[in-house]
């Protein structure tokens, strides 16, 4: 053999070794991950950097990268960072490829890229690119689950898609005949639980990750707020160092109309310059000043937020509800020229905007009084809403709309009372009035009476009346509607 082979071969062999890829979520790689995943993205992208140094062959630090893009995109939006970050990940999918197959994190990572990539692709319009995204994520992570039973890790991702593939609306049922995919509310439910609350060193790692997808979860699925908002307590989640728990805690104190609770937890969250800067958080603390009717607070950070904000998702229903604000301050030239506004920005992907740009279309303003009415009653001020509607009857509004928005504020006001026989009465006048209407509030006052009866033990009464919401047709919030009551359904059938 010469020498100059012997070198070579040598050289050829230095090169394989090195070449090597591992998977080692090692110490400084976790600090990235708990500093990235609290919305710290500089902190976490020096310590991935650095992480990088300590091991060139590491692929942890191209996930971690990951999560730093998916958030940026995610919660901003940005077209020009669409352009410059969104090849990362197919760029990443490539390089995770290079590392050992015998490694439960080989799967596992490709899956939350994959997972990451079709989140981004639906704010930005590609919702066709999303599913076959989302069934790669589903089709590789079911099947390491498969491979590596043990690996706890995979119940964070899994469950999560169960539950959304076992609630996809009848509206969308043709993507789970096309991609295969096939869920379950309660084995993803499971699957959650077991993960938030082991003790395993990976899950107490990604617990903080896991509680944001397992509170919505228990939140809009299985229906439990209050359970929820103790969970966050008990649990103790950091609401105030942790950006991403923060945000999660004021949406869903928002959507559990704890309006209060909501300004309190954004008032008192970190305000470092350290985290991630986003105008979600102007969005939110419109909403909770509006509820409140604290119009002028509205107006200005809906303002800040239509300013600084570079996406799509929601603008029509910030729109809409600045437009509410000027027309109850009596300003009817700016509530117009904002409604102007609906027609022409952001996108109708969400039912928010799609029912804030039917509104926008008609021309008509609502009846002042069921509007301020509606906003109390969103926000949690049920004993300032009914006093405003003291004394009046359906008949007292000129419109069928106006009657049947009347009944279902109404029940809606006794259901979060607690008046669950006053509510329920006003609710199947509601569905009595408007089974055929348009409007949303019969559907929706079916799904609110099959949750009363759920919550009183009546499963049977319960379920007919999901059914029923599911049965209403071409009305306002369809989709989003039968998926609640198609959830609830599965709850009382245990399914």
């Amino acid at each position: 053999m010469s020498k100059g082979f012997l070198l070579l071969l040598t050289i050829f062999f230095l090169q394989t070794a090195h070449a090597e890829k591992v998977y080692d979520f090692s110490a400084t790689c976790q600090q990235a991950y708990q500093q990235i995943t609290a919305l710290k993205l500089h902190a976490g992208a020096q310590l991935v950097n650095q992480a990088r140094k300590e091991n060139p062959d590491n692929l942890i630090p191209e996930i971690l990268d990951s999560y730093i893009d998916f958030y940026i995109l995610f919660f901003n939006e940005d077209p020009s960072d669409y352009s410059a970050r969104m090849p990362h990940f197919a760029e990443r999918l490539d390089k995770l490829e290079d590392g050992p197959v015998s490694s439960p994190f080989y799967n596992y990572c490709r899956t939350v890229v994959y997972m990451q990539k079709a989140c981004v692709e639906i704010k930005f319009g590609r919702q066709w690119a999303a599913g076959w995204d989302f069934r790669k994520a589903f089709t590789i992570i079911r099947d390491n689950k498969k491979a590596f039973p043990g690996f706890l890790p995979n119940n964070m991702i899994y469950g999560p898609m169960l539950v959304a593939a076992g609630t996809i609306p009848d509206g969308y049922k043709w993507l789970t005949s096309l991609f295969g995919v096939k869920g379950s509310i309660k084995d993803g439910v499971a699957l959650m639980q077991q993960f938030v609350n082991s003790n395993d060193t990976m899950a107490k790692l990604f617990f903080n990750e896991a509680s944001f997808y397992y509170c919505y979860i228990m939140f809009y699925i299985q229906n439990k707020p209050q359970e929820v908002m103790q969970y966050i307590q008990q649990r103790k989640l950091d609401v105030v160092n942790n950006h991403l728990l923060a945000y999660m805690a004021t949406n869903l104190a928002i959507n559990n109309k704890s309006t209060e609770q909501a300004r309190s937890i954004m008032l008192h969250r970190n305000m470092s310059a350290e985290y991630m800067a986003t105008p979600v958080w102007d969005m939110e603390m419109g909403y909770t000043t509006l509820h409140h009717l604290e119009t002028q607070k509205a107006i200005s950070a809906y303002e800040t937020f239509l300013a600084s904000f570079k996406g799509k998702f929601y603008v029509k229903d910030v729109c809409e509800k600045l437009s509410w604000c000027y027309y109850i301050q009596g300003n009817i030239k700016a509530a117009n020229a904002t409604r102007v506004k609906i027609l022409k920005e952001g996108n109708q992907i969400t039912d928010a905007d799609k029912q804030a740009y039917k509104n926008a279309q008609s021309g008509q303003w609502p009846d002042l009084l069921l509007l301020k009415a509606r906003i109390l009653n969103d926000g949690g001020y049920n004993a300032e809403a009914l006093a405003l509607l003291a004394g009046k009857t359906a008949t007292d509004f000129n419109t069928p709309e106006e009657q049947l928005e009347f009944s279902y504020r109404v029940g809606r006001i006794y259901d979060d009372l607690g008046k669950d026989d006053d509510a329920l009465k006003a609710y199947a006048y509601a569905i009595k009035i408007g089974e055929t209407s348009t409007a949303y509030y019969a559907a929706r006052a079916a799904l609110q009476m099959g949750i009363i009866y759920e919550k009183q033990g009546n499963k049977n009464l319960a379920i007919s009346y999901f059914q029923k919401c599911i049965a209403m047709k071409n009305h306002d919030y369809k989709d989003s509607l039968d998926q609640k009551a198609k959830a609830g359904i599965a709850r009382n059938n245990g399914g």
